[in-house]
Order: C-alpha cells, then structure tokens, then sequence
C-alpha cells in the first residue's frame, strides 16, 4: 500500500514538472515571434506569419538594403528599361557592379578629345638643290613643339625624293606616329614649265600652283625651307578660325618700317598694303582659293587662280625681283580683302634686327617663327640666327629639350651679343622657352598624374 502511495505522488508530480515546462517553454518563446513581426509594420489585426513567410519577409529586407547601398539591380531581378542617355545602349553586362559603375562613369561625361576624330594639320614645303638638311631640321622644328598631327606634302626634284624618305623614315617610332608625308614631283599646271621653275629660286613659283595640285585638302600652310618653328604649329593653325568671310590666305608684312622697306620703295608693280607681304609662311585655305573670282588690272569680271597666275606673269614678267612673291603681292593689291595679316613675330627674318630691333611683337612675345632668309643658317653674318639653326639640327629627338636644346642656345648666345640681333636674346628665347614648358607639361607632367 505505502509503496503504491509513492508511486502515485512521483507520477503527481512528475505530471505537475512537465505541465509547468511547457507551460514555461510557450510564453518565452512569444516575445521572439512578436520581435520579428513587429519590424515589418504588421498591426494587431494581422494574422502572425509562419516561419517559411517570415524567412521570406527577412530575406527579401536584406536584398533590399543590399540594393540600396550597391544601386544597381540583382542580375536575377527584371528591371524596367531605361530612357536612352545620350549614347548608344552596348551589349547587356552580367558582370554586376563593376559592370554598372564602368557604364557611369561614360556616359556622365562628355567625349574626349581622343574620342573624336582628330583633326591633321597640312603643311607644304617646296625643296631644290641642295635644300634636304635644312627642309628636314624645318619639319624637325614643327614635330618637336606640335600636339595635332601633321601631314607633309613635300615638293622635291626627283633626285632628293629617295633622300627625304630615307631621312624621314630613321626617326623615332614615337616621332614618326605623329606625322605623315607625300613626296611629289616640281609640276606647274599652266605656261612653260622650266619658266616658272627658274623664276626668282629655283622651284620657288610651286607655291603657286598647291591649290591646283592639292585639290583634295582643305587647308594649308605654306613655309619655305628655312624656316624654323619656335612654338606649336598648332597656333599659327588656329588663325584659320580668325578669317573672315571673305579672307582666304594669311601673310606677315614684308617690312614694319615703310622708309627701309623694299617694295615701299623700289617695287616697279602693283603690291599689298604700305609695305608688301613676305611669302615665306603663308597660311591658305584652298577651298576658298579654288572658288574665287579674283579681281585683276586685265579682265574685268575676274578669275579664277590658275587662269589668273599665267596671263599674270606674261604682263609683269620684265617687272618683278622676287618672282612668285611678287606675283601674290599683285594679286592682294587687287583683292585686299581676301588677305588676313599676321603679326610680325610670325615671320621673323633678319630685317627686323639687323638694322635695330623693329617687330614690336617680337619683342614683348618673342619670336613664334624664325624665317633664315638670306642664307644666314649657314654664314657668320647673322650668328643668332645660325645658333637656333644648329641647336634644332643637332638635337637628337630622345633628349630633355632643357638639357640638350634650350641650355645650349643659352650659352651660345653669349658670343653672339656683339651683333645687333644677338642684342636681344629675350626675342630669340622668350617663346621657345615658354613652348618647351608649354611641351613638357603636356606630355610628362598630365602623363605622370594618377588616372581618376
């Protein structure tokens, strides 16, 4: 009997442990249901979620928040299409995020530069006898400061063709990526040929005829052989844009004094202005030139410029000293309104030191292009003229343009103080100093800065 009390009062109170277990077990386990309901903004009318809906619920918050702090779409996520930005939508990217922020940041900026099409400057050069050294250290001087690239038409009796492409074609891969050439034959389209080859220099009078010859180019410039560039060509380029709507070649004054200058007082023939223009740098736009009725002293309804430049030279053949420029000063006495004139600094010669300093812009700019005329690259009678001129052909394009270019200019204009132009160093040094820095910004210091 006693053992069959006990038995019963274990099993009391084992019945009694259990029920306060569960008891216990289901109203700790409410609150945590409650703490997962109330952050989705459920009310108290809501029925309470499931565990699989409440898996859901969590996942589909952090999938949100994720979105969020990414900004871009879940690869497994339909998005709705996009309004078109301003470009063409490329081939769809399953690479995420990087994927995305590469697509950003190209359209949230305008194209560069690099992305369009790069515009190529045209340079011309006539060469005869025994002109190569000096037309390649000229071509040498506008590669060594330029940005653009350029094409060269060079004009080259047919012995030195082969010598201009040998010479052209040893420079520095990274020198020859920035130009092109074409090397053609002397031709002259109108009259006798080896007239107009013999007129003032020899093949001089090919300038004449680039508009008729080069009739696929737009634009040009035009330099004799010794000429040296001291700052961008890309400069001189620009004074395209500054023609107005009736101007269509640009050239500097022949002289800035008219009492010492040549035509204002021994030309026999019509010329531009007070003083005349030089020819040396000459700056055209052939479209316009091809298309223009030039006005003239023999028929009154004007022609074109190869029907004008033969009948031109027969009536003033017995009159002119410096043959073709002579000719395209005629030209602009009749037609000033088709001439842009550039400053005196672009076309700078000995004339305007060797008898006192007169190219005012010269002087407060220094000289943009030095034009050797009278032969002075290769005599001692103008030593400024021939230290510029051996320091660029001298040059080896590798060099530090400072170290192996400017330093020594530098210190060779030392001997040459004792002659009128060797006076004023700052005309001869001034704009190449500020080019080279101009040069080494563009392409050491941008280069060497961290891409963004």
């Amino acid at each position: 009997m006693r053992i069959h009390c006990k038995v019963v009062a274990v099993a009391v109170c084992l019945g009694v442990f259990l029920l306060v277990y569960f008891l216990g077990g289901n109203a700790a386990d409410d609150p945590l249901l409650e703490e997962v309901k109330e952050p989705g903004g459920s009310n108290s009318n809501s029925s309470p979620s499931s565990p699989p809906q409440l898996g859901r619920d969590a996942a589909s918050k952090f999938a949100r928040k994720a979105h969020d702090q990414v900004g871009a779409p879940r690869a497994e996520e339909p998005q709705p299409p996009q309004p078109p930005r301003g470009r063409r939508e490329g081939k769809p990217s399953n690479r995420g995020v990087i994927a995305k922020s590469k697509q950003r940041s190209v359209v949230g900026r305008p194209a560069s530069k690099r992305a369009r099409a790069e515009e190529t400057m045209h340079l011309a050069v006539v060469a005869c006898g025994n002109r190569l050294d000096e037309t390649l250290t000229m071509v040498k001087s506008a590669l060594l400061f330029s940005f653009k690239k350029i094409k060269f038409h060079i004009f080259a009796e047919d012995p030195l063709a082969s010598q201009f492409e040998k010479g052209l074609n040893q420079w520095p891969r990274a020198i020859s990526a920035k130009f092109q050439y074409s090397i053609y034959p002397i031709t002259f389209s109108v009259g006798n040929a080896e007239e107009w080859k013999k007129l003032f220099k020899p093949c001089a009078a090919q300038r004449l005829f680039l508009p008729v010859i080069l009739k696929e180019v737009d634009s040009l410039l035009y330099v004799d052989t010794d000429v040296l560039f001291l700052r961008p060509m890309d400069d001189i380029w620009a004074f395209l844009k500054a023609f107005n709507s009736t101007q269509l070649a640009a050239m500097a004054p022949e002289h800035e004094v008219p009492k010492i200058g040549w035509y204002s007082r021994f030309a026999r023939h019509p010329f531009y202005g007070v003083t005349g223009v030089n020819s040396g740098v000459m700056l055209m736009n052939l479209t316009r030139i091809r298309s223009t009725l030039f006005k003239n002293s023999m028929i009154p309804s004007g022609l074109s410029w190869e029907d004008l430049l033969h009948p031109l030279y027969q009536k003033y053949k017995n009159h002119i000293t410096w043959g073709d420029q002579d000719l395209l000063n005629i030209i602009f006495h009749y037609n000033p309104e088709c001439l842009f004139t550039f400053p005196c600094q672009w076309n700078y010669r000995p004339d305007h030191c060797m008898y006192g300093s007169n190219c005012k812009g010269a002087e407060e700019e220094g000289v943009s292009i030095l034009h050797g005329n009278r032969g002075v690259y290769h005599d001692d009678k103008q030593p400024a003229f021939k230290v510029m001129y051996d320091a660029i052909h001298q040059f080896p394009f590798e060099d530090n343009l400072f170290q192996s270019l400017f330093y020594p200019i530098q210190t060779k204009f030392l001997d040459t103080v004792n002659t009128l132009c060797g006076r004023i160093p700052q005309v001869f040094l001034k704009q190449i100093e500020k080019t080279m820095r101009k040069v080494y910004e563009e392409k050491v210091v941008r280069h060497a800065k961290p891409h963004k």
